[in-house]
């Protein structure tokens, strides 16, 4: 459709962008931005400046410091919502979480923050560009102002062609001030995106941290589906087990007048039901066993314990209980844990404790058997490896060769 415009048409499209509503609210951004940027200024050098001339009182750098912590977020607010209003720019922000009440420890991690001196060059920056961009169109529109009755009272005077001095100094500058105004407006606003929106990192930081929390999600409604299928396995399924193993049990004790082949097929349909109930408990237990959301890790490893072919030594420490995708990790750890040591370890006995100090979890797992376990030398340690890096936790394996093997795993509590 360009090419279909005349050179005419094309100037006329030109002229209706230059004197745009555009340009006043350009002209509106350059003459609001100044006194803002002094604001800004003034708040942050003066801060600065108290904190550095005051540094003997120790007391008031470190509230000046506080204070400019404070208000540098907030001055940064009130330009990007200059830029948005007059612009319709977006410079998007990072909400970022400092995690402590103390004070000093507070502007050491505002320190070294990036983005903090990143925001006070900006505030520090803007006075000069607020001032030539104020010159140049307020003064230019000034001018404009001065020269229209100028030359309309030499024309009237009698001043014949020296009217036209500065009605074509009028004209000039008519045409160049919105120019100018765009110019100030970009370089406005590529200041304000490099140094008041987010770095690179940050973005990083971002999509990492949204990253963490989908694979959060994720793990949580895989904990939740294990929950589900392990109420509706021995709610369904394993009850329906249970009675046929009851009946085929009732069948073999009292129909005993049957044939030899017919009670031979009831009972070993009996055996092959206990079996088949059996593998399912196991299956269940596996999956999430019901007493571990009920009374929390100490019943439920007191459980497993019992149940593994060698005599294992409980200890569980957890007075708060964890959430119960930790409380699934950390039984999962134990449960695979002693299920190797059963099948490959040769040991004689195991060592099981479970301590919660302060926001981890520690899990370890000794044994006396024969060591020499590797996380790439299987499935089974690779798996849990993978099943605690899922929650951000840490494994570590310390098993020479002739033993004692040791499983140590630390899981976030929150």
């Amino acid at each position: 459709m360009n090419e279909l415009l005349t050179p005419w048409d094309r100037l006329r499209d030109r002229a209706r962008d230059h004197w745009s509503a555009l340009t006043w609210l350009r002209t509106v951004h350059v003459v609001a931005g100044l006194p803002i940027a002094l604001l800004s200024s003034g708040v942050v050098t003066g801060l600065i400046a108290a904190s550095v001339a005051l540094v003997w009182t120790v007391v008031v750098p470190v509230a000046a410091l506080l204070l400019l912590a404070w208000a540098v977020p907030l001055l940064t607010r009130l330009q990007r919502g200059r830029f948005q209003a007059l612009l319709g720019v977006d410079i998007p922000g990072i909400h970022r979480r400092y995690g402590t009440r103390n004070p000093l420890k507070f502007l050491v991690r505002v320190a070294r923050d990036g983005g903090t001196w990143r925001q006070i060059a900006y505030h520090l920056l803007a006075p000069l560009i607020g001032a030539v961009g104020f010159l140049g169109v307020v003064c230019g529109w000034a001018a404009c102002l001065v020269a229209i009755p100028v030359a309309v009272r030499i024309w009237q005077v009698g001043g014949g062609w020296y009217a036209l001095l500065p009605a074509g100094a009028t004209l000039v500058l008519f045409v160049t001030v919105p120019w100018v105004a765009r110019g100030v407006t970009a370089l406005d606003v590529i200041a304000a995106e490099a140094l008041l929106g987010p770095s690179r990192s940050d973005l990083l930081a971002e999509r990492v941290e949204s990253l963490r929390e989908s694979r959060a999600e994720v793990v949580d409604a895989a904990d939740a589906e294990r929950r589900r299928l392990e109420r509706d396995l021995h709610d369904g399924a394993q009850q329906r087990l249970v009675s046929l193993a009851m009946n085929l049990g009732m069948a073999r004790t009292t129909l005993t007048d049957l044939p030899a082949p017919a009670h031979e097929v009831i009972v070993q349909a009996h055996e092959e039901a206990k079996q088949a109930l059996k593998e399912l408990r196991d299956l269940v237990r596996g999956l999430h066993p019901a007493v571990l959301n009920d009374q929390g890790l100490d019943a439920a490893l007191s459980g497993v314990a019992a149940r593994a072919p060698v005599p294992v030594t409980l200890r569980v420490e957890v007075p708060e209980r964890v959430s119960p995708t930790i409380e699934a990790v950390a039984f999962f750890v134990v449960s695979e844990a002693l299920t190797n040591i059963a099948k490959h370890a040769r040991a004689s006995r195991a060592e099981v404790r479970v301590l919660r100090r302060d926001r981890l979890l520690h899990v370890s797992v000794h044994d006396d058997g024969r060591g020499g376990a590797r996380q790439d030398g299987g499935t089974g340690l690779r798996g849990l490896a993978q099943r605690v890096g899922s929650v951000d936790g840490r494994l570590s394996v310390h098993s020479p060769d002739g033993g004692p093997t040791t499983i140590t795993v630390e899981l976030p509590c929150e």
